[in-house]
């Protein structure tokens, strides 16, 4: 870590050789104007540490001595992107997730958008909003934006360069506890994953949301990553956003079916009706069905919603994992135990979520049980799905095959969505899916 006592010390040796007619301190020091002054030598100890002047070494310095490895570093050069954070952080919170709620906690701030941004800022190590948002817009090459940079653009040498030179940054953490290694994830580049976990990366790091590299694996779908992560001692029972938010059921909410096999060949956790569903093995539900299912949303673009313990919602959920996970078999059995096909438990119907995902079998076995192909209902964000069919699904999405079979089963065309007041042809125009916009035309 940077001592600002050991740089003051640097910057009087440097200033010193150069009395001196050192070589190395008169190149350094060569753009000076005589006589140079210890000003002039900070200067250049600040330029060589990536830092545009003396003073905002020292604010960096002081910060991480003010903080220490719990400082939050700024890396993103958007304001907007902090109000984002914040927003989420405040969502995760109100989702009862234990990190975020202690970090409210912590400085004694409400559960409120002002009191999000306090958080947020005070965890960067400023003393306001406002102050945070002045210090990104100045945002210069410090360390960590370094790296991140590095990272965004797939640079691997870069990131090897950086980590070499400042090898604490394994352990440093961007906004909302966001680190290296998560951030390295979400590009989908193993590359840099490798380096990071070389560099001592910690393995099973978790942000605010208790979100760890192995979430993001999930999230994303990317099966080799996640074996990449295990076969480093990653851990596959931790919780993100609620109470049985593991890596498994994260890939399972978005029907990654392949990433959560992979992960249900390491560790099935939880044990409940849903994760059962989605891997298609029914077989596998432990004796309380609706245990652990307090997970339900993967980010706050979801609108808040509670899950109770009633069995029908039990069931109705699970149908809708199976479906989203093409497993035709166990969609059979959760409707023979009473799952309704129309059921519209949070954001979208066993149907909608099988016709997004273009998963066919699913489709098929839902219509010839009597799915309505022609339901209104809700999907996804609250600005996206509001009175789509599953066909405004499949059509957005290109599911040329999943369309026919909407078709065959009787799905209108001419149905028009409530909150963009489009057909499903408008749809997979705005996708840019040709094939689909001319079975629809």
């Amino acid at each position: 870590m940077l001592n600002a006592e050991q740089l003051r010390k640097r910057a009087k040796d440097l200033l010193r050789a150069h009395r001196a007619g050192d070589p190395d301190a008169l190149e350094r020091l060569r753009a000076a104007r005589e006589p140079v002054k210890l000003a002039d030598a900070q200067h250049v100890i600040a330029r060589e540490q990536g830092f545009p002047s003396w003073p905002k070494l020292k604010s960096y310095v002081d910060r991480l001595t003010r903080f220490g490895p719990g400082l939050r570093h700024a890396f993103h050069p958007d304001p907007e992107y902090y109000t984002g954070r914040a927003l989420g952080l405040l969502a995760s919170a109100k989702d009862g997730t234990p990190a975020a709620v202690a970090a409210f906690t912590a400085r004694g701030a409400p559960l409120t958008r002002a009191g999000a941004r306090t958080v947020v800022a005070v965890e960067h190590g400023f003393d306001s909003w406002a102050a945070l948002l002045r210090h990104v817009r100045e945002l210069g090459d410090e360390p960590f934006t370094r790296a991140y940079r590095a990272i965004e653009a797939q640079d691997v040498p870069g990131l090897s360069a950086a980590l070499e030179r400042f090898p604490d940054l394994v352990h440093a953490q961007g906004t909302n506890g966001n680190d290296l290694l998560g951030m390295a994830a979400a590009t989908h580049d193993e590359r840099l994953v490798r380096v990071l976990l070389d560099a001592g990366s910690p393995v099973d790091h978790a942000n605010a949301h208790g979100w760890t590299a192995l979430h993001q694996a999930g999230y994303n779908g990317l099966p080799h990553l996640a074996r990449l992560l295990l076969d480093a001692g990653a851990r596959a029972d931790l919780s993100a956003r609620g109470d049985g938010g593991t890596p498994l059921v994260v890939a399972l909410f978005w029907g990654h079916t392949a990433t959560a096999e992979v992960l249900a060949a390491h560790a099935i956790a939880p044990r409940n009706l849903r994760v059962a569903a989605g891997l298609g093995r029914m077989e596998l539900c432990g004796p309380e069905p609706g245990a652990h299912r307090e997970f339900y949303r993967p980010h706050s673009g979801f609108p808040a919603w509670r899950p109770s313990n009633d069995p029908g919602e039990v069931r109705d959920e699970a149908l809708s994992w199976a479906a989203r996970n093409d497993q035709a078999d166990a969609i059979t059995a959760l409707v023979s135990q009473g799952a309704r096909l129309d059921a519209d438990v949070y954001r979208g119907t066993a149907l909608t979520w099988a016709a997004a995902g273009g998963r066919n079998r699913a489709v098929r076995r839902l219509l010839e049980l009597g799915a309505n192909p022609n339901q209104r209902g809700t999907f996804g964000g609250p600005d996206h799905g509001e009175g789509v069919t599953a066909l405004h699904l499949a059509a957005q999405h290109g599911h040329t095959e999943t369309i026919e079979l909407l078709l065959a089963a009787g799905a209108d065309r001419s149905l028009r969505d409530t909150h963009h007041d489009g057909d499903a042809l408008s749809w997979a125009t705005f996708g840019g899916h040709p094939p689909a916009a001319a079975l629809l035309r």
